[in-house]
């Protein structure tokens, strides 16, 4: 009766002992102590069944210092006495430890080292399942006495049960860890969403992203390429590298290789190394100068194709794991959206702008008080010109309209304009010789911010205005030398660069020139480039001056009184015949411009609603045209230079210099003597 009690008192505080341990390993040492008193134990060893119930394995052991090393994995095979335990779940005794281990090939190469030693195998199994076995060797000449053998059955149990708790634990703990996990990443999602609705500037909003991103993975750099469809290239709008060294800050730009483009039709993340993988040699050499040892691109997809790449870096090897994947593409998914309206929204605020200035200088046209109304006139001379629009209107050819001043050029250029389909377009107009020569540049292809002094804020220019629309260049023969080759690459190219910019602006541009100046005799002094010359004179036009049709004048005449005098708000009615005959037979030098002014005197100088054409001015006028024919502004200029230049021995600066004797500035008179045609040749004499 006393052997039983000890026996159960034994039980008892086994499993006392076994309750007691946190581990399944701790459990297998107390295994060892409690037996210890009554049997001495080589070691003990638990060996659980896989789920798909096909072997064993090494789960937990607790073996002496010479003990075989056999390491934790192990398997056993489901034959033999394995397989007998865990049928009959009933204790079975090996008696030959070395032979039975010969059997599983992870056991056979440690046979040799237990040769001699027995075991007993112990079902291991509770109510609801069964975990395995529990092997206890002894040493070489030691028995198992029969109330061991009981009492290791019991405790058997005891560690099912144990080891049901210590799964049930790490089941637990990995649940826990996975919630965790699952949380930081909702929490990562739901501050980056927080970002994208709190910042509206791009900057801050990837700056804050990717202040949130290094927060959860710990990751040096996080960079933002965009792909550009016109140029197939990678352009990299944000870089966050707190610890970079300034190696990764000058590789801007980068061809996508074809990793990368493969990479980006997969729309997953990808893991890669910097220093290794098939990326842009520079970005390669640049990460490998920042020591940069592992990667991860996330593809960034909009609803027409590939937006660009997120990528992420850092110092540390494997720093981003497959589990990782599914919340980059969340991230991905997130940013290509924002991305995407972003791009959108700039274009919107670009096209809002570019309409704002056409619609400012629209109105800027029609406070000018030009002629919209319809060409006047069914002269033979112009129902040639007017032919020659209708045929050359529908295309998208330059046109070169030649004629003396006042002859209506931009009108003509207007109805070039308006039978075109580029109608519902801008009809962009600018006078090259109402322009300062050195702002003309600025006028025409635009200027940034700072480009030069003055440059206080981004202009657009002329033929950014146009763009699907038709630029009508009056006065061209006043552009000065140095402009004109920028002016012909632009007529063929379509492309320019604003003044202090180096980016490539691409536009579509129909081109109307116009000039009272003999382009081919500026060409002949240098004055005019023969190349561009070709390329304006496409589809050349001549206007005819208003004395060439005279049937027209009558209509002009009336059509100015008409509308002259509902602005003055008089009822003229009628144009004397004396006074109309004296209208066609004057010599218009001023062509319909100044038949137009002088027609405007008449209507404020008359009182009635019969017109007062004041007939004596007409004829003065017309005395004055021999004068005026070899006598012009222009000719009263030129003659004036040419005289400074020859009492100045032919020096332009200087003291006693033309410019000095002209008050005039060295390069205003160089420009004047350019435009005048003035060659040294005119003066050396």
């Amino acid at each position: 009766m006393t052997i039983t009690e000890d026996r159960y008192r034994m039980l008892l505080g086994a499993s006392s002992a076994l309750a007691d341990q946190p581990t399944v390993k701790a459990v297998l040492q107390s295994l060892r102590g409690v037996l210890s008193s009554t049997s001495r134990l080589h070691g003990a060893e638990l060996y659980v069944l896989s789920d798909d119930g096909e072997s064993l394995s090494s789960f937990e052991f607790d073996r002496d210092p010479d003990a075989p090393a056999i390491k934790r994995g192990a398997k056993l095979l489901l034959t033999g006495l394995v397989a007998q335990v865990l049928d009959e779940q009933k204790p079975v005794f090996v008696r030959d430890l070395s032979a039975e281990m010969l059997v599983h090939p992870d056991m056979a190469p440690f046979a040799a080292e237990v040769t001699g030693r027995s075991t007993y195998l112990f079902p291991v199994s509770t109510a609801q399942k069964r975990y395995g076995i529990l092997s206890t060797p002894k040493l070489q000449g030691q028995h198992f006495a029969p109330e061991d053998v009981e009492m290791l059955t019991a405790l058997a149990s005891h560690v099912a049960v144990a080891l049901e708790c210590a799964l049930a634990r790490d089941t637990a703990q990995l649940y826990h860890r996975e919630v965790v996990k699952q949380r930081d990443r909702l929490s990562l999602l739901l501050e980056i969403n927080n970002h994208i609705v709190n910042k509206l500037e791009a900057d801050d909003l990837f700056q804050a992203v990717a202040g949130s991103m290094r927060k959860h993975w710990g990751n040096d750099l996080t960079s933002l390429w965009l792909f550009n469809k016109q140029s197939g290239r990678l352009e990299r709008r944000f870089l966050d590298f707190p610890t970079g060294k300034g190696f990764l800050d000058k590789v801007n730009v980068v061809e996508p290789t074809k990793l990368w483009s493969e990479w980006s039709l997969l729309r997953t993340p990808q893991y890669y190394s910097p220093c290794g993988a098939d990326i842009p040699p520079a970005l390669r050499e640049a990460s490998r100068a920042e020591s940069l040892l592992s990667a991860v691109l996330v593809p960034l997809m909009g609803s027409d194709g590939p937006l660009g790449l997120l990528t992420m870096c850092s110092r540390r090897a494997d720093a981003f794991t497959e589990g990782d994947r599914d919340l980059l593409s969340q991230i991905g998914t997130q940013t290509s959206l924002v991305l995407e309206n972003a791009l959108a929204y700039g274009r919107l605020l670009a096209s809002r702008d570019d309409l704002e200035e056409q619609k400012l200088y629209l109105e800027s046209e029609i406070e000018s008080e030009f002629n919209f109304e319809d060409i006047v006139g069914k002269s033979a001379a112009l129902r040639k010109v007017l032919e020659q629009v209708a045929i050359v209107a529908p295309t998208s050819s330059t046109v070169l309209l030649h004629g003396e001043t006042g002859t209506g050029k931009e009108l003509v250029a207007r109805a070039l304009h308006n039978l075109s389909p580029r109608r519902e377009r801008t009809f962009v107009r600018l006078n090259c010789a109402a322009i300062p020569s050195g702002l003309v540049e600025s006028e025409l292809f635009g200027h940034e911010k700072g480009a030069f002094t003055g440059a206080l804020i981004q202009k657009r220019g002329r033929f950014e205005l146009a763009d699907h629309g038709t630029l009508f260049l009056d006065e061209i023969g006043d552009i000065t030398m140095d402009l004109q080759p920028k002016l012909l690459r632009a007529l063929q190219e379509q492309e320019f660069e604003r003044l202090g910019s180096t980016k490539t602006i691409k536009v579509d541009v129909r081109l109307i020139a116009a000039t009272h100046r003999d382009l081919e005799g500026m060409i002949r002094n240098n004055q005019f480039r023969e190349d561009l010359f070709y390329r304006l004179r496409v589809f050349p036009i001549e206007i005819p001056p208003l004395r060439e049709r005279r049937e027209d004048i009558q209509l002009l005449v009336h059509f100015f009184v008409s509308r002259l005098s509902r602005r003055m708000q008089k009822r003229i009615r009628s144009v004397p015949r004396p006074a109309m005959e004296a209208l066609v037979n004057a010599d218009w030098r001023g062509n319909i411009r100044e038949l137009e002014n002088f027609i405007e005197r008449c209507v404020i100088l008359t009182q009635g609603d019969e017109l007062n054409v004041p007939r004596a001015e007409l004829n003065r006028s017309a005395g004055r045209t021999v004068i005026a024919v070899t006598s012009t502004f222009e000719q009263a200029e030129r003659q004036a230079i040419l005289d400074a230049l020859k009492g100045a021995s032919g020096r332009i600066a200087g003291k006693g210099g033309a410019a000095e004797r002209l008050g005039l500035k060295r390069t205003t008179l160089q420009n004047k003597m350019r435009r005048l045609s003035i060659t040294r040749a005119d003066y050396s004499a």
